[in-house]
């Protein structure tokens, strides 16, 4: 079963992670996502254990308790539903409507600066 722990302390490391799930049964994995630039954490990660009894007695024990001076959050992880990834527009150089004449990103144009807007090459037809 993959177990999400959230409001994870920012110094607990994937070991701290994975050695708090031990005493309920054998853990596959623990990690803690990091930032891709800074490389904090991003204080949740996740946790994959073998048995499922075993994880739903740590999910009942550990939900709502303090580590490391954190009151965690501990439950099943659900799968994202298809299309509720984020999806990413703008950024220094979109924006604009593509067609000539707008300037987009950085010098503004007609949607504003910096990322500007969506165009409409990004309409769904």
């Amino acid at each position: 079963m993959n177990i999400y722990v959230g409001n994870l302390s920012w110094s607990m490391t994937d070991e701290d992670l994975t050695n708090l799930f031990t005493a309920y049964g054998n853990v596959t994995s623990g990690k803690i996502l990091k930032d891709k630039m800074s490389g904090r954490s991003k204080g949740f990660g996740f946790v994959e254990m073998e048995d499922d009894e075993a994880a739903k007695t740590a999910i009942a024990n550990l939900n709502e308790t303090e580590v490391m001076g954190r009151k965690v959050i501990v439950n099943e992880s659900q799968p994202r539903p298809e299309g509720e990834y984020k999806k990413r527009s703008g950024g220094f150089g979109g924006g604009g409507n593509r067609g000539g004449g707008s300037r987009g990103g950085y010098g503004g144009g007609n949607r504003g600066g910096y990322g500007g807007g969506r165009g409409d090459y990004d309409k769904d037809f």
